[in-house]
């Protein structure tokens, strides 16, 4: 069975990895952050469970000592799960506080661009870029006890301080803002009122939302735990599968109709 080829190769190359790793003296633990994937299921109905956890990294590596998910070995993951036939849906575990802007936003497309059944729960938290991968499945949860930070964009580092400089900041924060607002139930005034907010953050601005907050929002469809994503991952791939039993049947009815009819034209 190819799910059972994929765990193997998974636990193949965790084993592989753990000697590699240890000989170099570095901590085996750490690569769990760079697959992130795990491969389960219930009643015949197979899923891939993705995690984001830490800090989203995108073109500049970050310290050793922070938790990361790297963008470039999350991307050919989402592909692979959607091209899996084996797999029937994808649950996302959030509890990031954000990271590479271009990076987040790649895997956040990439997630809402799925075809199959796509469930987000955010879990502890999930700030900043974080919140557009949140939105980007097809249904989102979000604990009671989680917070997502809702912030303008913004850049360390220098930079030059000419008008192009805020006219790049202001463009993509709108693609940020037209993404959250198309894939969740939350307008873009209030989404930027929330971002703008300047009487809650000491040190910084915007908004900070506990989790049912964020439902009350728009921003997120529910408030529930990892039970109640799984129902709903389990319930879209279930009706998932009965319009593919209801168009299989209607090309065999097709089928059928067109042989019995050149039959009669003979």
């Amino acid at each position: 069975m190819k799910t059972d080829k994929m765990y193997k190769n998974y636990t193949s190359m965790s084993a592989d990895t753990e000697t590699a790793e240890s000989e170099a003296g570095e901590n085996p633990e750490d690569h769990s952050l760079d697959t992130g994937t795990v491969v389960t299921g219930s009643k015949n109905r197979t899923i891939q469970c993705l995690m984001i956890i830490g800090q989203i990294e995108g073109h500049t590596i970050l310290p050793s000592n922070s938790k990361t998910t790297k963008y470039e070995h999350v991307i050919p993951r989402l592909v692979d799960i959607e091209e899996d036939e084996e797999a029937e849906g994808l649950l996302i575990l959030l509890n990031t506080v954000g990271g590479d802007v271009e990076a987040g936003l790649a895997l956040a497309e990439m997630v809402a661009s799925m075809k199959k059944p796509t469930v987000s729960l955010v879990l502890g938290g999930g700030h900043s870029i974080g919140v557009p991968l949140a939105v980007a499945a097809k249904q989102s949860f979000i604990v009671p006890s989680a917070t997502m930070t809702i912030h303008p964009v913004r850049m360390n580092g220098l930079m030059l301080g000419v008008p192009q400089t805020m006219d790049y900041f202001q463009k993509m924060q709108e693609r940020i803002t037209q993404f959250v607002t198309k894939n969740s139930h939350i307008s873009a005034e209030r989404f930027m009122q929330l971002a703008m907010n300047t009487q809650e953050l000491v040190m910084d601005v915007g908004t900070v939302l506990d989790g049912e907050e964020a439902v009350r929002e728009g921003l997120i469809d529910s408030l529930g735990g990892l039970s109640d994503a799984l129902s709903c991952l389990y319930g879209m791939i279930d009706k998932n599968r009965k319009k593919a039993g209801k168009r299989k049947r209607a090309a065999k009815t097709k089928q059928s109709s067109g042989s019995s009819g050149k039959k009669q034209k003979k």
